[in-house]
């Protein structure tokens, strides 16, 4: 185990449980979200968002998810400052891990509104105004994201610090590019429900592996 990184893993007994919920929070979210993409009426990725796969008779299976893995990654949050206990970002990582959580938490029981013709029946183009609902949906969707992005570079920073270049370069390269993606998501004719997913999968999927990580180090010590 490289040093620094894991350290005081043996003074957090439950540590390992937390940052096995952490990982989880991701393949959870993607897999119900591919589940309903493929039986979902009307649903096309690619003008799409998934978080229009709240909308609908099956929308609270979605919604469900969305509560589901911010949860998860709150507890991974502490199980991450468990695990990083001491030196360069062990407080600011996991405070912006799970302000993260608390954020997709939250978008999870706010709706978007209807709109490009999903679910079916709603309006052909974007709403003309948006709901208060759809607003507060998409600013906690939004501060979650930037949370995760600023916790990518904080954390980057402590792996510079101990040595660990190959997950300094990857937590640099998810913060640059999961943005990217998602204004590459709103500019006119993108695939918005791909650019958005890809910036999700990516950013999502890097405090999973960062979650295995630390717990396969938690076994390792």
């Amino acid at each position: 185990m490289e040093p620094g990184l894991g350290r005081s893993l043996e003074a957090a007994p439950k540590g390992g449980g937390l940052l096995l919920a952490g990982a989880m929070s991701a393949p959870l979210f993607f897999a119900v979200a591919i589940v309903l993409m493929l039986v979902r009426e009307g649903f096309d990725i690619r003008k799409h968002a998934i978080s229009t796969l709240t909308l609908g008779e099956l929308g609270w299976i979605q919604s469900a998810a969305f509560v589901a893995a911010g949860c998860l990654a709150l507890l991974g949050s502490i199980g991450i400052r468990q695990a990083l206990r001491g030196g360069a970002g062990s407080v600011a990582g996991p405070l912006l891990i799970a302000v993260y959580g608390i954020g997709m938490a939250c978008a999870g029981l706010f709706r978007p509104d209807p709109g490009m013709s999903f679910p079916p029946g709603a309006p052909a183009g974007m709403p003309a105004t948006m709901s208060v609902s759809a607003a507060v949906h998409s600013g906690a969707f939004f501060a979650a994201f930037l949370a995760l992005v600023a916790a990518c570079f904080v954390l980057a920073r402590r792996f510079g610090r101990t040595g660990e270049r190959g997950w300094k370069a990857y937590s640099i390269a998810t913060g640059l590019l999961a943005p990217i993606l998602i204004a590459a998501g709103s500019s006119p004719g993108s695939w918005i429900g791909v650019a958005m997913g890809a910036a999700g999968l990516l950013a999502f999927g890097w405090l999973s592996l960062l979650s295995l990580r630390l717990r396969a180090d938690r076994h390792s010590a």
